[in-house]
């Protein structure tokens, strides 16, 4: 069966962009650098993408170009009894992270509407956690869907659909090329509206001032090993199924780097934005930037709705817009993750693309409304952290002892040489073999350690195990039963491209 192709070296970069680039990059990036040092922690920040981050994209990139298929075939063309490896993280991505994720979107897209009228009204934290999400005690209680979640989560999955069923360049790279420099241009008018509102430097000098003497604090390089991780989309099998659509002639390592770097770029770009709001807020207040700066979803849902009632009459367009860039930029990664699998189930037992296409967005949208419930933020909570800080870090270790030491990784590197125009040298085999596994395995280990010292959130143990280690352990049992089943087509039987060197 002849796989799909994009249409253009720059459709798969994009798309590869588009992957990567998520909600983290606005929300998390930036209150990780305040937290951790300011200007300084761009040093363990750089240090992480051109030590881990960019040699694993590479190798991804190479596994995918060289081994000619999605994780589950390329695993399966490394050694049959590894094609597991390629479905788990598909498992635990489709059927974990992108069914919550989905309903983040849905947020976003539900505030983009009540940025017209600042519906939030006074108090932004009252209004989402009480009237919006309605959240209850914990996890166990579940009671209430809420209605304008679902069908927020409707519009998502009904969009990843019409994305998905027609294709790679028709659908996943036409998508991108639309949705990536939208969000770029977004971001810009944003980043360059904040900067000039009153105290806006007040807030850059919060996000950029250097505290060198973070650096002496492990933990600060851990979070940026970890955030260099995350951020590119790297375990999630993604890129090896991006990379498996181009052509034999394609400068695969140029376009690892390009990825990496705009990516890392988009961040520190959309911190100027969130720390001149910050700054904004602080001034207008007068207040330190401290007291208003939050993490994550409370940066988006609670922070920047407050700040946009206090711009004035240009508030609502500028809520809109920074909805509307949330909501590009989440299901650009979203619909990355639902190719991967579709690409995964489509090369072992060919099934129909529109047939494939309807099948995971109905299950994508029927499993995420878990999430859309008053107990949904808990769920999101406990199974975001779980397969984030444990599937996706042992993907990432397990890839690279596979490829590293029961594949010939040398083959993989003279591939991309021969078809890049950067070369790599040996001293990447061992980034691959060594340096990677320990980085990564600190990161699980310390993590683990804190996971065992105190239970997660202040959660249950009995939360814990049956809604995030049952994620975890469910999804890898299922990839060995796929990995079981026999082969539809013949494509585990072709060679790869490097075979032949």
């Amino acid at each position: 069966m002849k796989r799909s192709e994009w249409g253009s070296r720059v459709g798969f970069v994009l798309a590869a962009i588009g992957s990567a680039i998520g909600l983290g990059n606005i929300w998390r990036f930036p209150y990780l650098c305040y937290e951790n040092g300011g200007g300084a922690f761009l040093i363990p920040y750089l240090v992480a993408l051109f030590t881990a981050g960019i040699p694993l994209l590479i190798l991804e990139f190479g596994v995918g170009h060289e081994r000619i298929g999605s994780a589950p075939l390329a695993f399966r063309k490394i050694g049959k009894q590894w094609e597991w490896l390629g479905w788990w993280p598909l498992l635990f991505t489709m059927f974990g992270i992108v069914l919550y994720y989905s309903v983040v979107i849905a947020w976003c897209i539900d505030f983009l509407f009540y940025s017209v009228k600042l519906a939030w009204g006074a108090d932004s934290e009252a209004f989402f956690f009480k009237q919006f999400l309605q959240v209850s005690s914990g996890p166990t209680e579940i009671s209430t869907i809420r209605t304008p979640i679902l069908f927020g989560l409707l519009a998502v999955w009904a969009l990843t659909w019409v994305i998905i069923m027609r294709g790679v360049s028709k659908g996943v790279e036409l998508a991108n090329m639309i949705f990536m420099p939208l969000l770029f241009v977004l971001t810009l008018v944003l980043v360059f509206w904040s900067l000039n509102l009153e105290g806006s430097m007040t807030g850059i000098v919060a996000y950029l001032k250097p505290d060198f003497s973070k650096l002496m604090d492990p933990k600060v390089w851990v979070s940026a090993y970890g955030q260099i991780f995350f951020t590119l989309s790297l375990g999630f099998g993604i890129m090896i199924t991006y990379a498996s659509y181009m052509p034999e002639k394609s400068n695969m390592t140029g376009s690892a780097l390009i990825t990496a770097l705009v990516n890392s770029g988009f961040s520190l770009i959309s911190g100027f934005g969130v720390f001149s709001i910050l700054g904004f807020m602080a001034t207008t207040q007068n207040v330190p930037v401290d007291e208003v700066v939050k993490e994550s979803i409370g940066l988006a849902f609670i922070v920047y709705p407050k700040a946009i009632s206090m711009i004035g009459d240009f508030g609502p367009m500028f809520g809109m817009l920074f909805f509307l860039s949330l909501t590009v930029a989440g299901v650009s990664s979203a619909i990355s993750i639902v190719e991967a699998f579709a690409s995964g189930l489509e090369d072992k037992f060919s099934i129909n693309r529109k047939m494939l296409a309807t099948l995971l967005c109905f299950l994508g949208f029927t499993g995420g409304v878990i999430f859309t419930t008053n107990g949904g933020l808990f769920w999101l909570d406990i199974v975001d952290h779980f397969i984030n800080n444990y599937g996706l870090v042992l993907a990432g270790i397990l890839e690279c002892i596979v490829v590293g030491w029961f594949f010939n990784l040398d083959q993989i590197r003279k591939h991309l040489n021969k078809v890049s125009k950067i070369q790599l040298g040996p001293w990447w085999n061992w980034i691959i073999k060594l340096f990677l596994p320990l980085s990564l395995s600190v990161i699980l280990l310390n993590q683990l350690i804190r996971e065992l010292t105190t239970a997660y959130g202040g959660y249950t143990w009995a939360s814990l195990i049956g809604i995030g280690w049952s994620w975890i352990v469910i999804t890898f049992l299922v990839a060995f039963i796929l990995a079981a089943q026999p082969w539809r087509t013949e494509n585990h039987l072709e060679k790869g491209r490097g075979d032949e060197l």
